[in-house]
C-alpha cells in the first residue's frame, strides 16, 4: 500500500509571510525613528563645544573647532575668481603677489574728483573678508610718508575688540578712543587678525552683538531722532535687526572727528546723503581741500547700510544677511553661509538667497540685477562727466578773472556734487541696494554740477521744485528762474 503523502497546512505561508513583512516593517520604521531621533538631536545641538571660548578667544581659528562649518565658510573669503586678480611684484613696502585691480586705473575721473586726497594714489575693487587687513596696512594711502592716518583707520579692518579690551584695561569704549588717536602705524601692530568671530558674536550664547562704540553711539542718536531715548543697540534690538547691525558696524559713511579721532558716523540728522551733508555743513567739516579748484570736500566711504536703509529690501524688512549670508543645509542644522559675497556669485548662491521670496528663475533674477547696474552705469556716467567738467571750469575760472564770489559759489556747487557721486560710487552695490535713491542722488549730482557751471557764470537759479501751474485755459510758457 503506498504511503500517503502529508502536505504542510496552506495558512502556513502566508502566515511567514506576514511575519517576514512585519519584521520589515517593524526596522522599517525603528530606523525611521532612528533618524527622526538623529536629526533632532542635530537641530538642537548645532554644535559639539570642543573648546571653551569666553572673551579671550580672539583666534577665529578657536572658534572652528566648535563651528567647523561656519569657520571654512570664513576662511572662503581668501577666494577670489581670476579674472579680478591683478599679479603685482612684490616690494619692500607692499609684499603682496596678487592684488585687486585699480579703480582709478579703470576711470581717471576718481583722480580728478579726489586730487589732493590720499584716494587719488591707491583706490582698489574690494577683496574677501580675510584680506580687509593686509590690503590697508599695504595701500599707498597707508605706506606712503605723505599720507599721516590714525588709528581710527583700523576699526573697519581690524579684530579690534582684542585691541579696544588691552588698550582700556578691560573697558571697550576708553580703548577705542586711545586706539583712534594712536597713529595707524602703531596701531596696527596690535592687529594679529581681520574681523573675526569675537566681533559679531557673543563667545557664550553665540547671539549676535555690537562690538563697536561707534555704531552703539551712531545708532543712538539716530534713534533720538526718531524720538527713541536711551537706545543700546544691545539691549533693544530685535534678532533679525541685528542680522544687519553687524554689517553696519563697518559698511557705513563715517568721519574722524576732532584731535581725538574718534570714529563718528554722522547719523543725528537721518541716514540719507542729504542728512550726512547738511550734518557735515553744519559742523563744518571736510576731509580736505581740492588741489584743483580750493573747494572744501567731504570723502565719502561705504555707505552700503544707509544705502540699503532706502530700498525696497529693508522696508521688507530683509537683512544684509539673508542676502549675503543665506541659509544652508547641513544635515539637520541650518547655517548661516560665513563666505559673505555676492548672490550673483553662482546660481546656487542666487537659489539660496534670492529665489527664497522671488518666483523667478536664476538666469532671470541676474538679468533684474544686470538691468540695474546698466542704469546705473549710464546715469552715473553722465553725472560724472558734469563733476569732472565743473571741476575744470573752476580751475579755469581761478586763472582768467571770474569774480572770487562767482567762483565760491561754484565751489559750493562742487562740495555737494562731489559728495553725492562719491557716496555712491563708494557704496558697493552699483546702485542695487536702492536703486531709485541712487539714480536721483546722481541726478543731483548732474544739477548741481550744471548750476555750478552756471554760478561761474553769474547766473543762479531757485531750488529745482514742482512747476508752477499755467491759468486754465491759458497755456503759458515756464516762468524763468534765473536770479
Amino acid at each position: 500500500m503506498a504511503k500517503e503523502t502529508r502536505t504542510k497546512p496552506r495558512w502556513l505561508i502566508p502566515a511567514g509571510v506576514f511575519l517576514i513583512a512585519g519584521a520589515l516593517v517593524t526596522l522599517g520604521i525603528a530606523s525611521l525613528l532612528m533618524s527622526i531621533m538623529e536629526k533632532r538631536n542635530e537641530a538642537q545641538t548645532p554644535y559639539f563645544p570642543v573648546v571653551q571660548l569666553d572673551e579671550k578667544s580672539f583666534d577665529p581659528a578657536d572658534w572652528g573647532k566648535n563651528f567647523p562649518l561656519q569657520y571654512e565658510g570664513w576662511l572662503a573669503t581668501k577666494e577670489m575668481p581670476v579674472e579680478d586678480q591683478q599679479p603685482q611684484t612684490p616690494t619692500a613696502t607692499d609684499p603682496r603677489t596678487i592684488v585687486a585691480k585699480s579703480k582709478i586705473e579703470e576711470d581717471p575721473r576718481l583722480v580728478t574728483m579726489w586730487q589732493g586726497y590720499a584716494f587719488a594714489v591707491d583706490y582698489r575693487h574690494p577683496r574677501g573678508h580675510a584680506y580687509m587687513l593686509e590690503d590697508q596696512r599695504f595701500t599707498k594711502r597707508v605706506t606712503s610718508p605723505q599720507f599721516k592716518q590714525p588709528g581710527a583707520c583700523l576699526n573697519c579692518h581690524a579684530s579690534t575688540v582684542p585691541i579696544m579690551d588691552e588698550l582700556g584695561n578691560g573697558d571697550r569704549k576708553a580703548g577705542f578712543d586711545v586706539m583712534n588717536k594712536m597713529t595707524y602705524q602703531a596701531a596696527t601692530e596690535l592687529a594679529e587678525h581681520p574681523v573675526a568671530c569675537i566681533d559679531c558674536h557673543d563667545p557664550k550664547t553665540m547671539a549676535l552683538r555690537v562690538t563697536r562704540p561707534a555704531f552703539e553711539e551712531g545708532i543712538k542718536e539716530y534713534k533720538a531722532g526718531q524720538g527713541i531715548k536711551d537706545y543700546d543697540v544691545n539691549r533693544d534690538a530685535t534678532a533679525q535687526e541685528m542680522r544687519s547691525f553687524v554689517c553696519a558696524q563697518c559698511h557705513v559713511e563715517y568721519y574722524f572727528k576732532g584731535e581725538e579721532k574718534t570714529l563718528t558716523f554722522p547719523w543725528d540728522k537721518g541716514l540719507t546723503a542729504d542728512d550726512a551733508l547738511a550734518y557735515y555743513d553744519e559742523v563744518g567739516w571736510s576731509d580736505f581741500t581740492h588741489k584743483l579748484t580750493g573747494a572744501k570736500a567731504v570723502k565719502a566711504q561705504h555707505p552700503d547700510f544707509e544705502t540699503w536703509s532706502q530700498g525696497v529690501h529693508a522696508k521688507s524688512g530683509v537683512t544684509c544677511a539673508d542676502c549675503h549670508m543665506p541659509y544652508q543645509r547641513e544635515g539637520a542644522a541650518k547655517v548661516s553661509d560665513h563666505q559673505i559675497a555676492s548672490p550673483m556669485r553662482s546660481d546656487e548662491s542666487i537659489n539660496a538667497s534670492c529665489l527664497t521670496c522671488h518666483s523667478n528663475t536664476e538666469q532671470q533674477m541676474r538679468d533684474r540685477v544686470e538691468g540695474i547696474h546698466s542704469t546705473y552705469e549710464q546715469t552715473k556716467n553722465v553725472a560724472f562727466d558734469a563733476l569732472t567738467a565743473l571741476i575744470y571750469d573752476i580751475e579755469a575760472a581761478q586763472k582768467n578773472g571770474t569774480p572770487e564770489a562767482q567762483v565760491e559759489a561754484a565751489r559750493g556747487f562742487q562740495r555737494k556734487a562731489q559728495f553725492f557721486l562719491d557716496y555712491v560710487v563708494s557704496e558697493n552695490s552699483r546702485g542695487f541696494h536702492a536703486p531709485a535713491y541712487t539714480n536721483r542722488l546722481l541726478n543731483d549730482v548732474t544739477d548741481a554740477s550744471r548750476r555750478g557751471q552756471m554760478a561761474l557764470r553769474g547766473v543762479e537759479y531757485e531750488p529745482a521744485g514742482p512747476p508752477t501751474p499755467a491759468p486754465i485755459g491759458q497755456p503759458t510758457l515756464a516762468p524763468d528762474k534765473r536770479k
